[in-house]
């Protein structure tokens, strides 16, 4: 039996990208997929969930690499520069009910999905279906980009999804948006990186902070969008960042209710 032979690129075939198979932009949507990208993601879900995820980035990743492959458009031990050089991640934010997924290539966020898990009865919310909190959004962001630098159009964010959170349009002395408006403001005048707040520093135990919390709903992740993408500089919100995840959290109620 011969074995087969790589196929030769047809004249004018483009290879599939990241653009073509997720929603992303910039430099990553134009990169063709690579079989050791899918590898390194396939790699990464196994280490933090267990198991290569069911039309998870990886499965999905693997099938445009092997078509690539085959087309003959790519080798078998290519990998693209940002997955080589920004890395491929997978985290799990845990919240009641489910946890968040996050994969992401170079950075960029290229999935971001929820799966049910056990809920613990007692004071922790023990309904299976109950929903995401602004709170807890905002502690899914410190899992995703956490290592970010606060700036402005964070603290804005922060801000508007602390107003939405606890109906009350006064910045509290010592709240999680007064903190923010700090931070940003240190660290537009601090010329150390390492003496700069991240959004971990804030964001992690979010819920605490807050004077209150409610459900996310679609209205609220437009108004802290807004607010996110008025104040950067670019008009864009941040890949992974707090806009994105407090509407992933509202597309999950959404969908749950």
């Amino acid at each position: 039996m011969s074995q087969e032979q790589p196929r030769r690129p047809q004249p004018g075939q483009d290879p599939i990208k990241y653009g073509d198979v997720f929603n992303v932009s910039g430099n990553l949507a134009k990169k063709p997929v690579a079989p050791e990208d899918a590898a390194m993601m396939q790699s990464a879900e196994t280490r933090v969930l267990g198991q290569t995820q069911l039309g998870g980035a990886a499965s999905v990743m693997q099938s445009a690499a092997n078509q690539n492959e085959r087309a003959g458009l790519v080798s078998h031990l290519d990998v693209n520069d940002v997955a080589s050089d920004g890395g491929v991640t997978v985290s799990e934010t845990q919240v009641p009910g489910r946890r968040i997924i996050t994969e992401a290539v170079g950075g960029k966020v290229v999935q971001q999905y929820t799966e049910p898990t056990p809920v613990q009865t007692g004071r922790a919310r023990a309904v299976r279906g109950s929903a995401i909190t602004i709170g807890e959004a905002l502690e899914a962001t410190a899992q995703t980009v956490g290592y970010k630098v606060v700036d402005q159009s964070d603290a804005s964010a922060i801000q508007a999804a602390e107003v939405r959170a606890t109906g009350n349009n006064v910045v509290a002395p010592g709240g999680l948006a007064a903190m923010a408006q700090s931070a940003a403001a240190h660290n537009a005048d601090c010329s150390r990186d390492e003496d700069k707040v991240k959004l971990s520093d804030l964001l992690s135990g979010a819920t605490a902070k807050l004077a209150a919390d409610k459900a996310v709903t679609l209205q609220d992740a437009e108004g802290v969008a807004s607010a996110e993408v008025r104040n950067n500089p670019d008009a864009t919100a941040t890949p992974g960042g707090i806009a994105a995840s407090v509407a992933a959290a509202a597309r999950i109620n959404e969908n749950v209710k």
